[in-house]
């Protein structure tokens, strides 16, 4: 074929192709991409979209046994749960009674009326010590009106009733001592709560000390508790005789 002719040829095919390039479809991006790689190996292909990932399970800590919660060994364990009352003494009796715990306590003040007439709400002090005869020797319990921080209803007059910590230990000191046990008991709660509430040896004070009574009787070691140890036990400190009393007194003489 002459060579004119097979120039003319391909230049027909050549406008036909570019006639038609406007209804070519729109090249779509493939969804995989082939990297150029060395020759002689087959081509690698990386995939376009995104690999889930999937996490990593959680790390489990080998079990350990749990440990008791150690506390300070300044801590109150007595602190009370509501807002504490304005504590400045501190109360000592004797139940005068050789068994006894919380809740017998609590039955028979719960029988007992003040100066008015009005039933008692129940047992009257704060804390209560056994002597292993009820309760535990030694074994310190909270009651109602200190887990609730109400009044005391202990020690017959009304400024050691309000401000006053009424703690009994159960026992009747005037026929012989508190148990070890007890005399630990007590000494650790009255300088725990000496501590907390600012109270000093001076306002740790038994029964007797505030109303005419033998309580907590004379074998309880009153300045051992109360880290005063220049006090023994006494019951309420007399009075100066009254002007009235004096003059009685001289009038007498005279005669």
């Amino acid at each position: 074929m002459p060579l004119t002719r097979l120039l003319m040829i391909s230049l027909v095919l050549i406008s036909g192709t570019t006639a038609t390039g406007c209804t070519r479809s729109p090249v779509v991006p493939p969804t995989t991409s082939i990297p150029h790689t060395p020759l002689g190996g087959p081509p690698s292909i990386t995939r376009m979209w995104p690999r889930t990932r999937h996490p990593s399970p959680p790390r489990v800590e080998p079990a350990t046994p749990l440990q008791p919660q150690q506390r300070p060994s300044n801590a109150n364990p007595w602190q009370p749960e509501v807002a504490a009352r304005s504590w400045n003494s501190i109360v000592i009796h004797h139940t005068a009674a050789s068994f006894g715990d919380v809740e017998s306590i609590h039955e028979a003040h719960l029988a007992r009326k003040d100066a008015n007439g009005n039933a008692w709400l129940g047992i009257g002090y704060h804390f209560v010590i056994g002597n292993g005869r009820g309760m535990s020797d030694g074994e310190i319990e909270t009651t109602f009106r200190w887990r609730q921080q109400l009044h005391g209803a202990h020690a017959g007059d009304r400024e050691h009733n309000q401000s006053g910590i009424g703690i009994a230990l159960v026992g009747n000191f005037d026929e012989g001592p508190p148990t070890p046990a007890q005399v630990d008991s007590v000494k650790r709660l009255v300088a725990t709560l000496k501590a907390a509430y600012s109270i000093n040896s001076e306002s740790v004070l038994g029964h007797g000390e505030i109303k005419a009574t033998a309580c907590p009787g004379k074998y309880f070691p009153m300045g051992e508790v109360s880290l005063d140890f220049s006090r023994t036990y006494s019951s309420r400190p007399r009075q100066a005789p009254s002007e009235s009393l004096l003059a009685g007194l001289r009038g007498s003489r005279k005669r």
